[in-house]
């Protein structure tokens, strides 16, 4: 990428090619899909700055291009640029104290949602058609819901990780956005192995939030209004306790990773970064090992909420339309909290997820704003997750 350029707006391209963004391989099941890569992936020759400038002022040109993003260049996807993100991946709000904010482009009133937010504004500009992204706490399955995309977190493990910067490599998973499923789908063929595991049955369960109730309805509207459609119910409390132990396990592995680099370098971080950072280094191995034994509790009830895999389960991807911009301080980190009750159920699984862009929220009078629609599978049934959201098409 020698001939790489700056993009004007670096709230969202880190460097782009936009002259030269849909040239490349005319062959291949991806020709002409332009790329938009998140600021964590190894591309050859290039420094992988993570969202923080201190980091990549330490960094070296990477020396190979990561896996799955050769995979889709190989496939024929012209690379458009590199995408920012939220530092080291800790976020799910879209802004970056260094970088900026970029702006959702369907409610620019709203946070675009992190931390692949470069990717999914690029490709909700319309400046790429597949922005690959991570996700750890929710990164590809929040900046979808907010910005009306559709957005695979893939089974943990299912896609290879290596060339990317971690952030909790026992949550991270290489997950894309696409603005339609024929996309999203052309980029499963490439990216995800031939299905291994049974094709859930025709049962879907709803889960729906407690604090989400009187929206079920709705739910079911955008699901078909299906008849053989189960509800289950998640209490608040239930949310907290699964957001809570999400947050330890990720915590304690985060630390593990960059906690040396913490301490010796003390970087510069935006303020509710540098909180989390800090929280993570009071973690105990006790705390550690009381998340894990509730982890295995909470798999056992997804266990049997899906029939042990035979049946998908569904859940709005977030709690409504993205936060107001106006949104700051302790009352975004409580909805922080919230959201991650609901995004730790395939976090904690470690099982695939896709946010489907079938929702508009104007509950809070801030305009038809997107909101996402999920499917769930068990771990391994991602393929079976793409090929039953093809009813959902527009």
């Amino acid at each position: 990428m020698s001939d790489v350029i700056e993009r004007v707006d670096r709230s969202v391209w880190v460097r782009g090619r936009p002259e030269q963004g849909t040239t490349g391989m005319t062959h291949g099941p991806l020709a002409g899909q332009r790329l938009a890569v998140k600021d964590l992936f190894d591309i050859q020759g290039e420094i992988t700055g993570a969202g923080n400038p201190d980091w990549a002022a330490a960094q070296r040109p990477a020396r190979h291009t990561a896996p799955s993003v050769q995979a889709l260049l190989d496939a024929g996807a012209p690379l458009a640029g590199k995408t920012q993100t939220d530092e080291f991946a800790y976020s799910l709000n879209g802004a970056n104290v260094h970088y900026g904010t970029p702006v959702n482009p369907r409610a620019p009133d709203r946070l675009p949602g992190g931390s692949s937010s470069g990717s999914a504004i690029a490709v909700a500009r319309g400046e790429a058609e597949i922005g690959l992204g991570t996700d750890t706490g929710g990164s590809i399955r929040i900046p979808a819901s907010y910005n009306g995309l559709w957005g695979l977190r893939p089974t943990h493990g299912m896609i290879s990780s290596d060339g990317l910067v971690p952030l909790a490599p026992c949550f991270d998973t290489v997950g894309w956005l696409c603005r339609d499923h024929d996309t999203l789908s052309s980029v499963a063929e490439v990216l995800l192995p031939t299905a291994r595991v049974d094709a859930p049955g025709s049962v879907m369960t709803l889960l729906v939030p407690e604090a989400l109730a009187g929206e079920a309805s709705r739910f079911r509207q955008a699901l078909g209004a299906r008849q053989d459609l189960l509800i289950q119910s998640l209490s608040d409390q239930w949310l907290a306790h699964l957001g809570r132990t999400f947050r330890v396990l990720q915590g304690r592995d985060i630390w593990r990773v960059h906690g040396e680099w913490i301490t010796r370098e003390q970087p510069r971080l935006a303020p509710d970064i540098e909180a989390r950072f800090q929280w993570c280094a009071t973690l105990t191995e006790l705390d550690e090992q009381t998340a894990r034994r509730a982890r295995e509790e909470i798999i056992n009830a997804l266990r049997t909420f899906s029939d042990d895999g035979a049946q998908l389960l569904a859940m709005p991807t977030a709690p409504g339309a993205s936060p107001l911009l106006s949104l700051t301080g302790r009352r975004l980190e409580t909805y922080r909290e919230h959201l991650m009750g609901m995004t730790a159920l395939a976090g904690l699984w470690g099982a695939p997820q896709l946010s489907m862009p079938l929702l508009h929220d104007d509950r809070d009078g801030g305009g038809h704003a997107p909101w996402g629609l999920s499917l769930l599978g068990a771990p391994g049934q991602d393929r079976h997750l793409v090929t039953r959201a093809r009813a959902y098409r527009a």
